[in-house]
């Protein structure tokens, strides 16, 4: 037997098990897609018509190519409506399962939590608080490791963006308080 032929398996422990149920199918998120993006395009086609989607004197008004461009977007999200409507295969396809979308909201979630909290934390604390919350609840690493890792990343970005380069970043009650 040759190296070539040789199959190396490695399972996951942490894989999403084969047997979840279903969330939603592939038709469905299709077709709430294409209907945001739809509304989208229709929103933005208005509000271009509104400040000008002309050609004038000067050339083009301001709105002229963001409307064609949302033309476009609402002439695509139609064909993916109708597309969507008119596949049958797809509508039985399963788009997500609860196990899948519980591992895609263990990552959105905090993430999302991350944006939040920088608008009322600053960037450097509430970077903390990400990095050391995914190791710690993620990574399943030791609370002291995932703390130390998470101060030394936020002070070296510290140092590199507001002192090395001086770039203006979010600031939060704690850069207040020590004068930054």
């Amino acid at each position: 037997m040759s190296n070539t032929d040789i199959e190396i398996i490695v399972d996951d422990p942490t894989a999403p098990e084969a047997d979840s149920p279903a969330v939603t199918s592939a038709a469905v998120v299709e077709v709430v897609v294409s209907l945001l993006l739809l509304a989208l395009a229709v929103t933005l086609g208005w509000d271009n018509w509104r400040t000008g989607a002309a050609w004038d004197s000067t050339g083009p008004q301001p709105g002229y190519f963001p409307f064609y461009l949302s033309v476009i977007l609402g002439g695509a999200s139609l064909y993916g409506l109708a597309t969507a409507f008119l596949s049958r295969k797809e509508a039985a396809e399963v788009f997500v399962t609860r196990a899948q979308l519980r591992r895609v909201m263990a990552v959105f979630v905090p993430t999302f939590l991350f944006c939040l909290a920088t608008q009322f934390l600053g960037l450097y604390v509430a970077s903390f608080f990400l990095i050391a919350g995914f190791m710690r609840m993620v990574g399943k690493i030791a609370l002291w490791k995932s703390l130390l890792t998470a101060f030394i990343f936020t002070a070296v970005m510290f140092v590199t963006f507001d002192i090395a380069f001086d770039v203006i970043m979010p600031k939060g009650p704690l850069e207040a308080a020590f004068g930054h």
